[in-house]
């Protein structure tokens, strides 16, 4: 994509329009809600009531004078955007200025995120299913993700390029926003202690051991003042995580719905995490032989098992996986199928919600149970193939680091 090719602007213009629905998509109802508005049609934002019930609209800081339920980026990006809310509005700002702050920023980190795509070398086909992608419409106004979303894409990207040490404390930064990034950093460690180089074993294992220790001050350096000061709002993130007793299109939810397996918040907690940590491990060593070269492309899978096992499946944790998804799979047709369940269990969800209020569209569990299972089958499949297939072109095409150009072979930008 040289400086001179006119038609490297058009991703970018793609996903411009495609911000502009998601902000329509969002912002259409505004921030008084009525009659089930914001289930019936969809427009659901986590911005709305976060304006007033965790101070936002006050200018208190969160975990310090107000409480907070996201890890401490996060919290510090909504105390920030409710600070641009209010002194572009001044005392007339409400909700809705808010969420057209927080789906604009959102739409920025989409920005950032093609930006490093594209000079990464990664293929013009994957940067327009990024540029049109649907999560993106139905997420862009909906919460924070998208902060820890940049940080991920930016630490696989790092991976990619050999640099491990990058790599790693933007995946620690990344858990310092949302919890997922965590995944990567095992796979970096493994990558260190395991190296496709020979080398001895003081050397690997110091190797990974600075890795320990690049995340651990990362993440440390960010939560360990306001873990110290305010710990009682620090902690409500892991509090309310370990509490939470699941989503309705969670395995486990719909398991005790229609009376499979009943089960105690602690059950699915214990169940939950052993399963997934014995499919992660499962992942990792069927995946070796193939990747093991390159581990941090078994986090797309890795992350796809986290979700299918998670007790919380949220709609908008499909933001996480759609741009690793983009950037690691070798084929792209079943972006499309994940897309599709995405879809059905968004308005699956909600519209459960809005029967529930007495209102129409109702779905019914059955409903929300048919969308996770399209969605899962895909991710399922996604899994199987990431352990099978190779690394798409634009990766595999790219020398690794220290490795000499292939003279047959153009280097792509970045």
């Amino acid at each position: 994509m040289g400086g001179t090719d006119r038609t490297r602007w058009w991703p970018y213009v793609l996903l411009g329009l495609t911000c502009l629905a998601g902000w329509a998509f969002k912002g259409h109802c505004g921030a008084y809600w009525t009659d089930s508005i914001q289930y019936i049609t969809g427009c659901y934002s986590d911005a709305v009531p976060f304006w007033g019930l965790r101070g936002v609209a006050a200018g208190q800081l969160p975990y310090v004078e107000a409480r907070m339920e996201y890890p401490v980026l996060t919290g510090g990006l909504i105390w920030l955007e409710g600070l641009v809310t209010r002194t572009l509005f001044g005392p007339v700002a409400t909700a809705a200025h808010f969420l057209g702050v927080v789906a604009a920023v959102n739409a920025l980190f989409a920005f950032l995120v093609l930006a490093m795509m594209e000079r990464a070398g990664v293929d013009r086909r994957r940067l327009y299913w990024w540029a049109a992608a649907p999560p993106l419409i139905l997420y862009l106004g909906h919460n924070w993700d998208m902060l820890a979303v940049a940080f991920a894409v930016a630490a696989l990207l790092a991976a990619r390029r050999g640099h491990a040490v990058n790599a790693t404390a933007l995946a620690a930064l990344g858990t310092a926003a949302k919890l997922f990034p965590v995944l990567l950093l095992p796979l970096l460690g493994l990558g260190a202690l395991f190296p496709a180089e020979r080398s001895s074993v003081t050397r690997r294992l110091t190797a990974a051991a600075l890795l320990v220790v690049i995340a651990i001050a990362y993440w440390g350096a960010v939560n360990l003042p306001l873990a110290f000061g305010a710990y009682q709002n620090w902690s409500e993130f892991y509090r309310f995580s370990g509490d939470r007793s699941g989503t309705a299109a969670s395995i486990w939810e719909l398991l005790a719905v229609f009376g499979v397996w009943m089960s105690s918040i602690t059950e699915r907690n214990l169940v939950s995490g052993g399963l997934f940590l014995a499919g992660a491990a499962a992942i990792v060593a069927l995946g070796w032989r193939r990747h093991g070269d390159r581990p941090w492309l078994l986090f797309t899978p890795v992350l796809a098992w986290f979700l299918l096992t998670n007790k919380v499946y949220s709609p908008q944790f499909d933001l996480w996986f759609y741009p690793l998804l983009i950037l690691t799979s070798y084929r792209l047709w079943p972006l499309a199928w994940f897309a599709l369940g995405d879809v059905l269990a968004y308005f699956a969800e909600f519209w459960f919600f809005a029967g529930m209020e007495g209102h129409v569209p109702a779905a019914t569990q059955s409903q929300i149970a048919l969308a996770a299972a399209i969605r899962g089958a895909a991710m399922l499949w996604i899994i199987a193939a990431s352990l099978r297939q190779p690394a798409p072109d634009w990766i595999a095409l790219t020398p690794r680091a220290g490795s000499p150009p292939r003279p047959d072979r153009p280097r792509p930008a970045g």
